[in-house]
């Protein structure tokens, strides 16, 4: 077969203010210290000068992304869901934010295409134990596959599993660190629900390594999702660097998809092999809360890849520039793309990657010495 084409964002929340412009709305009650309503967050929004729409079909929160999706026919679309999909009413105890989406707006992941969520990370169990089966249940219903959490720790640790032409696959494993704010009591048990959860890097890498190695066959493509880090700021941890590099050395995984950024960070290109450190957001509510413009987390990206189906060596990252307006994407101007290129080039630097702009409005990228 030729390239494996992949699609890979950064964190999608369908939940509070989304939820409630799409088509059915749950209770908007929330439970944060400040905010009581969801639909505050829709308002806030519009004190930027445009309105929302309410109760919007599928189509209108991915705006022009959908466009892009449509123009390249990708093997697997890959979304971290920080989203609980659910109606249970009780929400987990002692826990500032709580993300959920009715059931009945799963047409907004099936639209857009998204085949493949992972799951391990800070949100997915907002609305408990029962929030999380339903939300499975709900994927598994919808046809989307999923990884990084589960009703027991075989299945949080099980990859979700995308057949290609030819009989190879992709394997998409999910896990979720401390760091990115994931409560220590999400972590899945033996015979308890949760998500995927490792405690140290260092310590369980060899581990992760034996446990991929059991299921990965000869000419499986590898992604490994991990959740990981704060939420603002650029620097990237020695022990993600180190990790990443490591397994991927060890041929057991051949592109690391992290996030939990607010905004995109530094990527790599390691041995022909993408890693992303943090993809930032790709779609949330937080259009109109003022506090961290510096970093311009109204930019969205996404990440197209193309990869050797024989080596499972990158051979080409693209990367499309977005900005939310209206909880909608729109493409962003000619200033904000050369905005992030720049940026891109300024934090990858370390990395020796380079990053240009072409003529489409399309962000390229490529490592220095390759």
């Amino acid at each position: 077969m030729g390239p494996i084409k992949l699609f890979l964002c950064g964190d999608v929340m369908t939940g509070r203010g989304i939820d409630q412009i799409l088509k059915h709305p749950l209770d908007p009650r929330i439970f944060e210290s400040y905010v009581k309503d969801a639909r505050d967050y829709i308002q806030l929004a519009e004190r930027s000068g445009v309105q929302i729409p309410r109760k919007v079909n599928s189509e209108y929160i991915w705006g022009d992304a959908l466009k892009e999706w449509d123009q390249r026919n990708v093997h697997a679309s890959i979304i971290n869901l920080e989203t609980s999909i659910t109606t249970w009413d009780n929400h987990w105890p002692l826990k500032e934010i709580h993300y959920r989406m009715n059931p009945e707006n799963i047409e907004v992941l099936t639209t857009a295409g998204m085949n493949t969520c992972v799951l391990a990370n800070n949100h997915l169990m907002d609305w408990g134990k029962k929030g999380l089966i339903e939300t499975i249940d709900t994927l598994e219903k919808a046809g989307i596959k999923h990884s990084g959490a589960g009703k027991n720790l075989t299945e949080a640790r099980a990859p979700a599993i995308v057949h290609l032409p030819g009989g190879n696959r992709i394997l998409i494993f999910s896990l979720g660190l401390p760091s990115s704010g994931i409560p220590l009591s999400w972590e899945a048990k033996k015979k308890e629900p949760g998500v995927y959860l490792v405690k140290n890097l260092e310590e369980e890498i060899h581990r992760i390594e034996r446990h991929i190695k059991k299921i990965k066959r000869k000419d499986d493509l590898v992604v490994l999702s991990i959740h990981w880090g704060g939420n603002w700021g650029y620097s990237i941890p020695s022990s993600h660097i180190k990790f990443a590099q490591k397994i991927i050395d060890t041929s057991q995984v051949d592109i690391i998809y992290g996030h939990s950024s607010h905004h995109p960070i530094a990527l790599e290109i390691y041995h022909k092999k993408l890693i992303l450190y943090g993809c930032g957001d790709f779609m949330n509510d937080y259009e109109g809360i003022s506090g961290m413009e510096f970093y311009r987390s109204d930019l969205r990206l996404m990440y197209f890849l193309e990869i050797d189906s024989k080596t499972k060596e990158l051979i080409k990252l693209e990367i499309v520039p977005l900005k939310i307006r209206g909880f909608s994407l729109k493409y962003a101007s000619q200033k904000d793309s050369e905005w992030m290129t720049t940026l891109l080039n300024e934090k990858s630097k370390q990395f020796d990657m380079i990053f240009k702009l072409n003529n489409r409005g399309r962000i390229e990228a490529e490592r220095m010495s390759a």
